[in-house]
């Protein structure tokens, strides 16, 4: 694991190249997937049941507000998909990555 987790969002990320992305993607757990274009990265994550799955959103939402990087999220009763992409810089940043490191941290991935 990298030091990736311990970073902070910053407000004037810039897009990662393919280099920094495959970087990037080698420090985060495996089930994190690039989406085909380049642009976000996504992973499900399955729980036993709804209220797990909201703890889960909780502690997303708490890495979202203290990162001021927000993701869209997609919550079912057992599972949450998580979808990271600086919409503001037009795709992928190394914003996505920190937080995506900061939820594998705090599951213990």
């Amino acid at each position: 694991m990298s030091d990736l987790a311990g970073r902070q969002c910053n407000a004037d990320a810039q897009l990662l190249d393919s280099k920094q992305t495959a970087h990037y993607m080698s420090w985060l757990a495996p089930q994190w997937e690039l989406a085909a274009d380049g642009k976000a990265i996504s992973r499900v994550f399955s729980f036993a049941n709804y209220y797990e799955t909201i703890a889960f959103v909780n502690l997303v939402a708490s890495v979202a507000h203290r990162q001021d990087h927000h993701p869209e999220l997609n919550v079912s009763y057992n599972h949450c998909r998580v979808e990271y992409s600086t919409h503001s810089a037009g795709g992928l940043t190394d914003n996505d990555c920190i937080c995506a490191a900061k939820i594998d941290k705090m599951l213990h991935i």
